[in-house]
């Protein structure tokens, strides 16, 4: 086990703020020892992994996400997180002693250097790749609301955020992130594949958190790589938890909740029936055209108590 780490990236659909709801959904065998593996195939920004390390024992951990970049900046914090903060540290510093016209010039300088960079490594004809996950970095803390974006080309081009004085790393955190790391597989690959590089039976913790389906009448974000996950990628995802249901892992699933735009929406029931469906507080608000402002929820969906 390792101290608290937090996540050093902002991330579309992070779970942070749900951290404290999920202790009380979280399998028994976490907390007797009878949970020695742990996978996550959506990893994002890594919350409820850095959460559950710093309080539980795994004997192995197998972590993914497809998208590419993401995983090549957890690779660096892992490997090479000297070489890394030694990049950081002078951009932070040069980056706000500039006044505003002159970051916004350099966000685009840097947002450019990026994407050659990020062309080089998609076709395995760089070198520079520490390089270019601290430009990664950058520009994930700098951009507008931390997203990450490609256009057609799969070039990034999130525009500039206007944030006065941003942090753009923290070394305690980076630190603590590469300690949270070791001895764990870090793979960028499609979901279903992770089984290829870990058993997966009833020692197993599977914690699962795709891009969200869509809520109706809400601005919804789906994708965060070239393809998006679409409704026929959700069924396929409540078919693999099946298949993995019967290997006797255990499985905790989150997504969106459509009964907060729509209390006939009842896809996940249908297509996670006989599984408990539990709802979470997001701390976000949405405005229903039925029912006005209020808080939205998210759902929480597990194959036990078994």
């Amino acid at each position: 086990m390792h101290r608290k780490a937090k996540p050093f990236l902002k991330w579309a659909g992070g779970k942070r703020r749900l951290l404290t709801q999920f202790e009380d959904h979280y399998p028994e065998g976490l907390k007797n020892g009878k949970i020695k593996k742990y996978v996550e195939p959506f990893l994002g920004g890594g919350a409820v992994y850095l959460s559950l390390q710093s309080k539980y024992k795994f004997k192995k951990v197998v972590l993914n996400d497809i998208n590419h970049e993401l995983m090549l900046s957890y690779k660096t914090v892992q490997n090479n997180i000297d070489e890394l903060i030694s990049i950081l540290k002078p951009i932070e510093e040069n980056f706000n002693k500039m006044n505003f016209e002159s970051q916004k010039m350099q966000y685009y300088k840097i947002r450019n250097e990026y994407n050659i960079e990020k062309s080089n490594i998609d076709k395995n004809k760089s070198e520079n790749i520490i390089e270019n996950v601290a430009r990664f970095i950058f520009l994930n803390k700098t951009c507008f609301n931390g997203l990450y974006r490609l256009n057609k080309k799969g070039m990034f081009n999130v525009p500039f955020g206007r944030y006065l004085r941003p942090r753009i790393f923290d070394e305690p955190t980076l630190r603590g992130v590469n300690k949270a790391l070791k001895g764990v597989k870090l793979l960028c690959d499609d979901y279903k594949n992770v089984e290829k590089h870990i058993s997966i039976d009833e020692e197993t913790f599977v914690y699962i958190d795709p891009p969200y389906r869509p809520l109706p009448e809400t601005v919804s974000f789906t994708s965060y790589s070239k393809e998006d996950f679409l409704e026929k990628d959700q069924v396929g995802l409540s078919n693999w938890f099946k298949y993995l249901d019967k290997k006797g892992a255990y499985l905790m699933l989150s997504n969106s909740d459509p009964t907060n735009t729509n209390p006939k929406d009842r896809f996940f029931e249908e297509h996670y029936g006989g599984f408990k469906i539990d709802k979470v507080c997001a701390g976000r608000i949405i405005n229903s055209r039925v029912n006005g402002r209020r808080k939205i929820t998210e759902l929480v969906i597990k194959n036990y108590p078994k």
